[in-house]
């Protein structure tokens, strides 16, 4: 357990505010103007609320009420908050895609962070690419902070069914296109997808990242399933401005919280939860920013033997709601804990052990969360596979791929990039059927560029027709945590950099063999050397601005697509004054 810092002690907000200094009155008087007393600035801890709140960000459209809660609970703790709105990218708005700007809030937001006045932060996050934005950035500065996410959005019903957010905006789409709903019912249908505010109520990539976050032992326990709208939710952002008060006195940063165990729980809560595979992207770009060695071969070390017991869309048939009246992700926990799978003694913000903080817990609902025994798949964790296709690996989740197709060998159907999947996937000319495995290049990081949520490829309606709902498809691209189907995913390297994805053509037999992690190009060693040694890349390059910098400094997915000078930066939160 980590000592204690002595208190009190001088914090860094008095470099700004502590003394009679003509800098210090500057700084200090200023801030005055908001009707502040004198006595505040007397050497209590300042939190940041970064706020994450737009109106453009709808998953986030309630967390300026939700920070009200937050400063409540700083102020009752003796602290004096300041909200600080920063950067927020919308996954349901931001073109070419959210992915794209996550490096960027996370180095814009790291900079707000070091070079104010807070002693400690609350991160308010909620939409996907929020909230590891906001963690990476937390951790390049390692100051006290502690996450609280705003919550999922109710339970959604059409026509007596529970829609889950984006998995049936998938799934309906697909049934327009096999003619078994008219375009009238899917607009009615959309009425029901979006009923309250909040993230997705599917295990979606905002669930799974709010988990993810609780998992680290960054939130408090309990945090990451409360539905957006559930007066607990406001009851868990004041307690989480209390906390952050004692967290800058006991001087509790996110490198004591975030150690190579902690990861190693996330990893194995993602799979337990039926996660979203773009976690793992996210949690080896946080790992990077705190200095931890994490890789995609622990992921695969520390998911292969554990069950998906979170019977939640898309892998099961509950949403978020239900997954909070059982008892939430504490429940998870201490099921990994008993099963011997997490490390019981990692530190979570609360001060206390993550076992202490579930020991105790009861399953509510052993439907929603389910017994070993009766786990939607005995191996859940997200896979990783390696071949000649993917030599730096590519990725799977196996709890929402269908169980026929885990070893399979088909006829590669190309598509170059979007925009000729897009052009080729509705003509019933195209040369494809149900035993053909659908690859698509040039949506990885450089390559769209950012690396959309692409690689969900809608099947062709000519195999639609036939009642198929579910083909192999391989890509560079990501998908979002809410769509299901055997997808292989992160195929790295990626097209745009000439890995042998960008090679692969029409015709080419390809297999893959999920039990044996191999993912392969069936061609000879000599004729896959030739294409790679004739390859050009043929996408376009920003001129400008951060698309231009985003392609000349983003790493590979395998590494978590971070920007590569950004990596191993933590510390040096205080800045120079020049005034």
């Amino acid at each position: 357990m980590k000592k204690k810092a002595e208190w009190p002690r001088k914090l860094r907000s008095q470099e700004w505010y502590g003394g009679t200094s003509r800098d210090v009155i500057y700084h200090r008087g200023w801030l005055k103007n908001q009707g502040y007393p004198h006595d505040l600035f007397d050497g209590r801890p300042i939190i940041g609320i970064l706020n994450t709140w737009s109106d453009l960000t709808p998953c986030n459209g309630h967390l300026r009420e939700l920070a009200e809660k937050v400063k409540a609970g700083v102020w009752e703790a003796g602290g004096f908050p300041v909200e600080v709105p920063v950067f927020s990218a919308s996954e349901s708005t931001f073109r070419p895609t959210a992915m794209m700007y996550r490096n960027l809030a996370a180095l814009a937001i790291e900079e707000t962070i070091r070079g104010q006045p807070m002693d400690g932060c609350v991160l308010m996050v909620g939409c996907d690419k929020t909230t590891p934005s906001l963690l990476m950035a937390a951790a390049s500065v390692d100051l006290p902070s502690i996450v609280v996410t705003g919550g999922p959005m109710l339970n959604g019903y059409f026509r007596g069914e529970r829609v889950g957010s984006g998995t049936h905006l998938w799934k309906f789409s697909e049934m327009v296109k096999a003619g078994e709903m008219t375009q009238a019912e899917f607009l009615e249908a959309e009425a029901s997808m979006s009923r309250s505010s909040g993230t997705c109520n599917t295990m979606g990539t905002a669930s799974t990242m709010a988990s993810m976050a609780e998992a680290l032992g960054m939130a408090l326990s309990g945090n990451a399933a409360i539905p957006a709208v559930d007066s607990r939710r406001k009851v868990m952002a004041q307690l989480t401005g209390r906390r952050i008060v004692q967290m800058v006195k006991d001087d509790l940063k996110p490198s004591d919280v975030m150690t190579k165990e902690a990861f190693e729980n996330a990893i194995r809560t993602n799979a337990a939860i039926g996660g979203s595979t773009n976690a793992v992207i996210h949690l080896l770009a946080i790992a990077g920013r705190v200095g931890v060695d994490l890789s995609l071969d622990d992921w695969d070390r520390c998911g292969r033997d554990v069950p998906t017991i979170v019977n939640l869309m898309p892998s099961g048939k509950y949403l978020m709601e239900e997954f909070f009246y059982a008892g939430g992700l504490p429940v998870v926990l201490k099921r990994l804990g008993e099963a011997g799978l997490l490390h019981r003694d990692a530190l979570t913000v609360s001060g206390e052990t993550m076992w202490d903080e579930v020991k105790d817990v009861v399953n509510w609902n052993e439907d929603v969360i389910l017994p070993a025994e009766k786990a939607l798949t005995s191996s859940g964790g997200i896979v990783v596979l390696r071949g000649n296709l993917a030599p730096k690996g590519a990725v799977l989740k196996p709890s929402a791929a269908s169980p026929h197709l885990m070893a399979h060998r088909g006829r590669a159907v190309v598509f170059e990039d979007i925009d000729d999947y897009k052009a080729k996937i509705n003509d019933d000319n195209l040369d494809i059927d149900e035993t053909c495995i659908m690859v698509m290049k040039n949506c990885g990081p450089k390559g769209y560029p950012g690396m959309a949520e692409v690689g969900n490829m809608g099947l062709p309606p000519k195999v639609l027709k036939k009642g198929i709902t579910d083909m192999v498809r391989i890509s560079d691209a990501r998908m979002s945590g809410t769509a299901y189907g055997t997808v292989v995913l992160h195929t790295s390297p990626e097209a745009a950099v000439g890995g042998p994805l960008a090679v692969v053509k029409n015709g080419d037999m390809i297999e893959m063999d999920v039990p044996n992690r191999r993912l392969h190009l069936d061609i000879s060693e000599e004729e896959l050397a030739r294409r790679l040694a004739e390859w050009r890349p043929n996408h376009d390059l920003p001129a400008s601005g951060y698309a231009w910098l985003h392609q000349q400094h983003v790493e590979g997915a395998d590494t978590g697509a971070d920007l590569d000078f950004l990596k191993g930066c933590r510390g040096n939160a205080v800045g120079k004054d020049s005034h």
